[in-house]
């Protein structure tokens, strides 16, 4: 008889749960609340720094796993591949983006440096140094992907995803604009100088 209890108090748990009774949990205003006003829980604002996002998303998954791959198939290799293939995805990337645009001018292509928006304000430091209708220059000072890699001691696997790949996006973008650069963060050199130029 008390197994026979037991057993219709488990069944009846199990089908106020999956009849989704659950929501009485947090209240029923609540839940009408939530669907209505409230955006999904994946949605809200994490309050996480740009500093912690960078780290946990490189320093905890994305750099832990590329030593790993080095590791197994020799660096040197490894960075070679790592190069073509951000190589590869950053000209198929930006060529989208450019087949949809009436206009593949320099002005175009620097907009985002000359009216940065939220997250370039705050994940890089520059200054613009020339901006003419056939050549565009930044000095950048700081850099999180530059801080966040070299504090894990990986600049050159930094590199070969973040900075090696700009060369192949002026020219994705239009093949009339190249890239000239001698420094960048991510190799322990005082700035980046990425200076475009384009023929007009």
């Amino acid at each position: 008889m008390r197994l026979k209890k037991i057993s219709s108090r488990r069944n009846f748990i199990k089908g106020l749960f999956a009849s989704g009774t659950s929501f009485c949990f947090f209240g029923c205003p609540n839940l009408i609340t939530a669907q209505t006003n409230e955006k999904h829980k994946f949605e809200i604002d994490s309050k996480m720094s740009f500093q912690k996002v960078f780290r946990f998303t490189y320093k905890r998954g994305f750099i832990p796993l590329m030593k790993n791959i080095g590791q197994e198939i020799g660096k040197e290799k490894f960075i070679n591949m790592l190069q073509r293939a951000s190589d590869k995805m950053a000209t198929e990337s930006v060529k989208k983006w450019a087949n949809k645009l009436e206009n593949k001018d320099l002005a175009t292509f620097t907009e985002s440096m000359r009216n940065p928006d939220h997250f370039w304000k705050h994940v890089v430091s520059f200054d613009i140094i020339e901006n003419t209708e056939s050549a565009f220059a930044v000095k950048i000072h700081e850099c999180l992907w530059a801080k966040t890699f070299k504090e894990s001691d990986d600049s050159d696997i930094g590199y070969s995803c973040i900075c090696y790949p700009d060369y192949a996006v002026a020219r994705a973008f239009n093949p009339k604009m190249k890239l000239i650069r001698t420094k960048t963060l991510m190799e322990g050199d005082d700035c980046c100088n990425h200076r475009w130029v384009i023929d007009i």
